[in-house]
């Protein structure tokens, strides 16, 4: 027997798509590629900075698909995720499904520190509790945090139109090579690599008496154009370090970097600016402010995937054989 969530669309009516505040122009082109206009709603904050949510037409019974990165302001966008959330329930939608296109405390998936907290588990408990029938993401921090849900979980991934976009560029891949900044992006760094056909490099840091960081490359980059992946940038360290150490070692040549998520905390924007990256690949899963845009910037629009994604999902068909998995 077919599972709740593999049933055809008709048990949870028609397909009806809201957008939060954190991100209208995702929104926006997830809606224009499924041929449909945003659901409306009312969000507001009170003189009290508490937050209200009022829907502005009925969605009993239907298959409701909310679009919400939990970015910063982050404990802002949480909240309003789970009110919109929580009012869609009430209203009896037929299903709930939350797309985070950026999942905020992902970072915290593990106890890194005695007496400290998994917040990205306490997340989870929040969204499902709020009424969130299933869950819709982008490149989560970590793959265990997909088991923090109760409920069912999509995770797609921007390595596809990462790797569409460098076959765009024309690379020599005889001398092109894939490198992971550290250990933890090494996963995602072999499976853009898989998919271009490309050597995988890998670059270590350990630790020092001293406190400094001692760097390594596992893999010959020499003579190579490089593509540095990883799954955010937050402040810009980690990915603007690896480029700086590549170029030191005298062994890169052109310098790329593809990222899911542009958080871009200052400094970022100034470490990209000044790097040694000709280009830093970019998706849109988080709006990125016009002040902390630079020349080497570039975004990828991810609404067509999302919108199959959620099409798929809508009518019961398997996401993974859209997303070749």
């Amino acid at each position: 027997m077919n599972t709740r969530h593999e049933l055809s669309s008709n048990l949870y009516g028609d397909l009806v798509v809201f957008g939060g505040t954190a991100n209208q122009p995702l929104t926006s082109s997830v809606c224009l590629a499924l041929g449909l206009q945003p659901s409306q709603a009312t969000v507001h904050q009170f003189a009290n900075s508490n937050t209200f949510v009022q829907l502005q037409h009925s969605v009993r019974g239907k298959d409701v698909f909310l679009i919400q990165p939990t970015a910063a302001p982050t404990n802002d966008n949480l909240m309003e995720l789970l009110i919109f959330i929580e009012t869609l329930r009430r209203d009896s939608a037929g299903r709930i499904t939350a797309v985070l296109p950026y999942y905020g405390y992902g970072r915290t998936d593990k106890k890194d520190l005695p007496r400290s907290p998994i917040t990205a588990r306490l997340v989870a408990d929040l969204i499902v509790t709020a009424g969130a029938d299933r869950i819709l993401t982008v490149d989560l921090h970590a793959g265990q945090i997909m088991g923090f849900f109760s409920v069912p979980v999509d995770e797609i991934s921007a390595i596809l139109p990462f790797a569409q976009y460098f076959q765009s560029l024309g690379l020599d891949l005889a001398r092109t090579s894939v490198v992971s900044p550290d250990i933890g992006a090494v996963r995602r760094a072999r499976n853009l690599a898989e998919k271009l056909d490309l050597p995988l490099a890998v670059i270590e840091k350990r630790r020092q008496a001293d406190g400094l960081d001692m760097l390594n490359i596992i893999g010959n980059v020499k003579d190579h154009d490089v593509i540095v992946v990883d799954d955010e940038i937050d402040t810009g360290g980690t990915i603007t370090e690896a480029a700086t150490f590549l170029k030191e070692q005298g062994q890169a040549r052109t310098l790329y970097a593809a990222v899911t998520h542009p958080v871009f905390s200052h400094p970022a924007t100034a470490k990209l600016a000044a790097s040694p990256y000709k280009r830093v690949i970019v998706t849109d899963t988080l709006v990125i402010p016009p002040e902390k845009m630079c020349h080497k910037i570039e975004v990828i629009n991810l609404g067509h995937i999302l919108a199959g994604v959620i099409s798929r999902i809508h009518k019961g068909h398997s996401v993974g054989e859209f997303l070749n998995y």
